[in-house]
């Protein structure tokens, strides 16, 4: 079955104040059929700047549950949309820097 992942991200300062929050897309897979409370492995995210990226530096691999699974049945073809658990990012501690 054909999924979109996204993830609600929250980032935040050093006194916990909101700067954002943004919807990160991780994506469309096939996989098995899901169910909430499922786990996904992923890349972990962190910070560029202000701009949420997926941390793909050696050993950064998260572990996320399922939350919710939205179908969509007034688009056509009908669209599955799973949402993994949110997150929450600090600026100046999950900033990954430069990456080639």
């Amino acid at each position: 079955m054909h999924y979109l992942f996204c993830q609600q991200v929250k980032i935040v300062d050093m006194d916990d104040e909101i700067i954002s929050e943004v919807l990160f897309d991780h994506g469309g897979y096939e996989t098995a059929a899901l169910s909430i409370g499922s786990s996904v492995l992923i890349y972990q995210l962190g910070l560029k700047q202000f701009d949420v990226v997926y941390d793909r530096r050696e050993g950064k691999i998260a572990r996320y549950k399922v939350v919710d699974i939205e179908i969509d049945l007034i688009t056509q073809p009908a669209v599955t949309r799973v949402f993994l658990e949110p997150v929450k990012l600090i600026v100046g501690q999950h900033d990954i820097g430069e990456i080639a």
